[in-house]
């Protein structure tokens, strides 16, 4: 391959000899003037030989050029503009913040004033400006200050195929002085071949769709929106003006940052209007002794709604964008997603009154101590300089000053301007040093909250944590142990395999033997309830899921097969993976809220299962549909499965003892059925709820940044007290919305289907043990030192997720325990001391 490029070359050279006598000899014995001809038919020749090899990269020596195909098809850099299911603009993805606009669209005064400042004679030349280039040539040799000569289409040639960046200069361009002529003559090729595919008017349109007016605002349509909150059609002359001035430089100009630039700028431009006879003198005496009046609206990449929902959607987008030649921050997509901005403004409403009331009670819960501790309650030593560690700054630190730890530390406590999160003002600035920043963020308590409808899995609200600015990572896919909300799938197993939720099981003593995978040997795991009392009542599975009684569910997915509630559950909507070990029926394994909003969708919609959807449809930059979302669906449940576990949801709700009895004062109607389900997981780290009804579905999850931070108590930290609240919240302003009768609905039972009342309309009473007055103050003592005891040994202090308060008696050992038969006679609530657990305790 070499050897014939250099035989190529040779015969070039070669050729190029021989014609050299033949030229030279059409000078010998030439009068004068023949010689200037021949002189300046040569140079003409020279040019065009020149301006070829540039556009054809002759022998790589000038770099690659844009051809006619690509000038025809060119690049446009839009932003992609994302919609909600309402038809709001909530946000765009970006490189250049760029909106296409078409001819008709734009004020004539722009087109006007462009063109008398930056190219009189745009309408005469094509493409290049002879007459222009002469002019700066005479004023750089006259004035020493040579005048820009490029046309508007020219610059549309810099701006839109990146001639000085894109394209590269070849071989010649590292010779010094040569990079930028060979530019120049790439920007004069371009210019020429779009005049010779584009009208005068589209290339105005381009020019004006392409350039830069500083403030991230690439085009007109932005910056008309970014400096005056307006559109090119409605902006007015000396707008127009200010934003034409801009174009000689961004910077000096801008009217933000320099207003008296910028006035005289405009001036400047209202006044060559005036010399082309666009703009009576009148007129302009008036304007140019207008001030300046901005309505500024510059947009960041992150200005906008849904924040987390919307970086979702980006990282949803990813694949398919590559495998159909998209590109999200160029390619001007409309996307038109499920997010309803009503429900996402009730749902972030909902989460910062929670979570504001959240975060105070847990200052006050750990004040004057520091949060994070290990499973027994103990603070973790270097818990700060391990996350500090992680750090960029530390890394550039270390880098900075290699074997001197102490200077490292020096610079991690000294006190420096920081900017943190803060309930009232939003974000504050104080001044602390880096390790000090990081325990004061650290300390607060993080939530997520998603609203779904089950008939389509689409997703209606969005809340990825309480603050996108501080924190970008999205709560709503973070996986962290479900706790008690995975119980829906163990009893819906259940239920498939025959059971209903009238039968009964014992709440009493369990334990087993489970493999400790931190050691590799077998260890007893003797699972509790979360007041840490077992009745030996035999309880309906109704009762027993609305209480969440976990020796009941844990029994039963012994019954049943954890193989066989992991099927269940992936077919309903689960796709983390699932250990298969007895804990998983408390929900040991880890699971997001999104899967788990979307799995409880599948009982509400009676056993049919969608994916979740985001987004509905894609336009491309043409307004083709270009993307549709699925509506595949399958059936994951029986209807008699799905239909039974809707009254057993509800039960958690509207029945004594039901964990989940508090929803009910945020509900202001009873046209609706509602269920629900908590959830907290080990020490209290997770918390969850979820409301079900027949057409809105809605989960919400509360805990710290590690799962070392934490409540310490039920009490404060389970499920019903701190998610909850954000569930009923929401679900409050929604049900009182008129806009949302749709979400009022009852579930009704299919005459078809063989489903009888017996099966699931039994009731279990909440049993109390009277005892006298005397022994009540005894009783009142023994708890509280059992708690204190507990709470000393890292466990919890009783009550959460119970559902009812059990009075103590004393226990009948674990031996002398009746049988699993459905049909005994409850007997008075007896409870025991709570078992140690060295596992999950859900």
């Amino acid at each position: 391959m070499i050897k014939k490029l250099f035989h190529i070359i040779k015969r070039i050279v070669r050729g190029l000899l021989g014609i050299f006598p033949w030229y030279i000899n059409l000078y010998k014995g030439r009068a004068w003037y023949t010689k200037a001809a021949v002189g300046i038919v040569s140079f003409i020749v020279a040019i065009f030989l020149y301006l070829g090899m540039v556009d054809t990269n002759f022998l790589w020596l000038f770099g690659k050029s844009p051809g006619f195909v690509e000038i025809k098809t060119p690049p446009t850099y839009a932003a992609s503009e994302i919609y909600s299911a309402d038809s709001v603009l909530i946000g765009r993805f970006y490189k250049e913040n760029r909106t296409p606009v078409k001819y008709e669209e734009v004020n004539p005064a722009f087109w006007n004033a462009l063109i008398s400042t930056e190219d009189e004679r745009f309408y005469s030349h094509h493409g290049i400006d002879f007459m222009g280039i002469g002019g700066a040539i005479k004023d750089a040799l006259t004035r020493g200050d040579g005048r820009g000569a490029s046309t508007i289409t020219q610059q549309l040639a810099k701006n839109m195929f990146r001639v000085r960046t894109q394209y590269s200069t070849g071989l010649l361009g590292h010779v010094p002085g040569l990079r930028m002529l060979i530019m120049k003559s790439k920007e004069w090729i371009i210019a020429v071949k779009l005049e010779l595919i584009y009208s005068k008017k589209e290339i105005l349109t381009m020019y004006a769709n392409t350039v830069d007016f500083g403030n991230n605002s690439f085009g007109v349509k932005t910056a008309a929106r970014t400096y005056f909150n307006t559109t090119p059609a409605r902006m007015t002359i000396d707008q127009a003006a200010t934003l034409v001035g801009m174009l000689k430089a961004t910077t000096y100009y801008n009217p933000i940052t320099h207003p008296k630039h910028s006035i005289a700028r405009r001036n400047t431009v209202l006044y060559n209007m005036v010399t082309h006879n666009v703009l009576p003198r009148a007129q302009y005496t008036q304007l140019s002794h207008r001030p300046l009046k901005l309505d500024i609206h510059v947009e960041e990449n992150y200005d906008g709604q849904a924040q987390y929902f919307r970086e979702y959607i980006s990282d949803y987008l990813k694949d398919w964008m590559k495998e159909n030649g998209y590109d999200l921050y160029s390619s001007g997509l409309r996307i038109y997603t499920t997010i309803d901005t009503r429900l996402q403004k009730y749902a972030e409403q909902a989460a910062k009154k929670q979570m504001e009331k959240v975060q105070q009670t847990f200052n006050n819960h750990w004040r004057g101590m520091q949060p994070w501790r290990d499973a027994k309650g103990d603070e973790i030593p270097g818990f700060i300089e391990g996350i500090a560690e992680r750090q960029p700054f530390y890394k550039k630190l270390v880098q900075k000053y290699p074997n001197h730890p102490d200077s490292v530390l020096y610079y991690l406590n000294k006190p420096h301007k920081v900017k943190l999160f803060d309930y009232e003002k939003g974000t504050i600035e104080k001044e602390m040093s880096s390790m000090d920043s990081i325990r004061y963020m650290v300390k607060f308590m993080h939530c997520a909250m998603v609203a779904m409808e089950p008939q389509s899995g689409a997703v209606r609200a969005w809340v990825g944590d309480i603050d996108f600015k501080t924190w970008k990572y999205d709560k709503v896919v973070a996986e962290r142990q479900p706790g008690s909300t995975f119980k829906l799938f163990v009893y819906s197993e259940a239920i498939n395999q025959g059971l209903t939720p009238c039968d009964k099981r014992r709440d009493e003593y369990i334990s087993m033997q489970v493999l400790d995978k931190k050691t590799g040997q077998m260890k007893t795991w003797t699972p509790h309830n979360a007041n840490g009392r077992f009745s030996n009542d035999s309880i309906t599975l109704k009762a027993a899921f609305a209480r969440s009684i976990n020796s009941v569910a844990v029994r039963l997915g012994q019954e049943m097969g954890i193989k066989n509630i992991i099927r269940t559950a992936q077919d309903m909507g689960i796709k983390s993976p699932l250990d298969d070990e007895p804990s998983l029926a408390l929900g040991s394994s880890d699971v997001n809220l999104l899967e788990l909003v979307n799995a409880y969708c599948t009982v509400a919609n009676d056993g049919e299962h969608h994916e979740p959807v985001v987004i509905t449809r894609i336009l491309d930059k043409d307004g083709n549909e270009v993307y549709v979302a699925p509506r595949e669906h399958n059936k994951a449940l029986p209807y008699k499965t799905a239909f039974l576990m809707q009254q057993m949801l509800k039960a958690g709700v509207n029945e004594g003892g039901g964990t989940s009895q508090a929803l009910r004062q945020y509900l202001p109607t009873t046209d609706t059925d509602w269920g629900g389900k908590t959830g907290t997981s080990n020490n209290h780290s997770d918390a969850w709820f979820m409301a079900v009804s027949p057409n809105l579905v809605v989960g919400a999850w509360v805990g710290g940044e590690y799962r070392s931070i934490h409540f310490r108590t039920g009490a404060l930290g389970q499920g019903s007290k701190t998610a909850l609240p954000i569930c009923g919240n929401f679900i409050n302003s929604v049900m009182r919305d008129k806009a949302f009768q749709k979400y009022h609905a009852k579930w009704q039972l299919d005459p078809d289907e063989d489903i009888d009342i017996s099966m699931y309309g039994c009731q279990q009473p909440v049993t109390h043990r009277q005892i006298p007055d005397s022994l009540r103050s005894h009783n009142r003592n023994l708890r509280q030192r059992e708690s204190e005891e507990e709470l000393e040994e890292g466990g919890e202090a009783g009550g959460e997720e119970g559902g009812f308060e059990l009075e103590p008696i004393q226990p009948t050992p674990p031996e002398h325990r009746g049988n699993n038969s459905s049909n005994e006679t409850p007997r008075a609530i007896k409870p025991m001391k709570r078992p140690k657990s060295e596992d999950v305790e859900i």
